[in-house]
């Protein structure tokens, strides 16, 4: 399986779809890298609904060959055929999920307790998450990561690290000293005037780090 990195984009299912198809479709040609469907669902969606949804979301992603991952429904995802799944926890039957899940993506959200990275190391998934480097309303239930933890976690595991949290182009720069693959972002993309500039300037600032 390619290695992940790049842009990751977090998309709200509770926005009106239309505009959050086409809110995607100028994202992918700015160059995003994975898309993951927050499982946030209006109240009463339908099953049916959700998997047409879904299936619109991974023809068009599809264009692009970026990957698509259910936030926290394996079952969903594997319904949809969709490429993987994000856990913000670890789940009780991880066993039963991994068996389930066969060689998708699995992903999973961590903090400053790198007992959840050893975990993520020893069962090979294919990349973690740290949450939040930067305080943010869209990630209330996460903690502020200390950097040292974001540094030590290299020396524990060689799994694709991504970082989220009010993350904005113009604040990339301040990851510097960090070691990681790439950045999950939701508003800094969805909210902007122009999703593909957008995507391009995080790219950009990404680039700057390596130079």
């Amino acid at each position: 399986m390619k290695r992940l990195a790049g842009v990751y984009l977090v998309i709200d299912p509770k926005r009106n779809w239309d505009t959050l198809l086409q809110q995607l479709y100028w994202a992918l040609t700015g160059g995003i890298n994975v898309v993951q469907v927050w499982n946030h669902w209006d109240e009463g969606t339908l099953a049916e609904s959700k998997a047409h949804f879904l299936s619109d979301l991974k023809a068009l992603c599809a264009r692009f060959k970026v990957a698509v991952i259910m936030h926290e429904d394996w079952e969903l995802a594997i319904q949809a055929e969709l490429d993987g799944v994000h856990f913000d926890a670890i789940p009780d039957n991880f066993g039963e999920v991994q068996i389930a899940l066969q060689e998708k993506i699995i992903g999973l959200t961590v903090g400053n307790d790198l007992s959840q990275i050893r975990w993520a190391d020893q069962q090979k998934i294919s990349y973690i998450s740290f949450c939040a480097v930067f305080p943010t309303s869209s990630v209330e239930h996460c903690e502020i990561v200390n950097p040292e933890n974001i540094i030590a976690a290299k020396a524990i595991t060689d799994l694709s690290l991504f970082l989220s949290g009010g993350i904005k182009p113009e604040n990339v720069s301040r990851l510097r000293d960090l070691d990681f693959d790439g950045v999950a972002v939701i508003s800094g993309i969805l909210d902007a005037q122009n999703p593909t500039d957008a995507v391009k300037s995080y790219i950009s600032e990404l680039n700057r780090l390596k130079e």
